[in-house]
């Protein structure tokens, strides 16, 4: 069973995600800073991340940024309501593997999770 850490403030969206992935068939970690999803991501090993942006510490692209810096390979989908063309780019570029604007479909989200884990 693949394990995913979601890093999201808000808890409407992390009852959904947890509920919904956990249904899926994916163990489910929960954080609500960034600070703690860096930590968490050095020192567990998770298949997957799901990353907001909108974070009331660091954001989700300083979190990206020290991931990446510090060599975490771990596949990240950044899903925020940050959808501009320019967040989009800057996700991608600074290393995330996918980015899905809010609002977004469950489906959808589920499918960019299992394209992200095939090996």
């Amino acid at each position: 069973m693949s394990s995913i850490l979601i890093v999201e403030d808000e808890p409407r969206i992390v009852a959904f995600l947890t509920k919904g992935l956990k249904a899926a068939g994916f163990t489910t970690h929960t954080t609500s800073a960034g600070l703690e999803a860096v930590t968490l991501a050095l020192q567990e090993s998770f298949d997957l991340i799901i990353l907001d942006v909108g974070l009331p510490d660091i954001d989700g692209f300083e979190v990206l940024e020290r991931l990446r810096g510090q060599g975490v390979r771990t596949p990240i989908i950044m899903l925020t309501a940050r959808s501009s063309v320019a967040d989009r780019v800057a996700g991608l570029e600074n290393g995330a593997d996918d980015y899905m604007p809010k609002p977004f479909s469950f489906e959808e989200l589920v499918a960019r999770v299992r394209l992200r884990l095939r090996p």
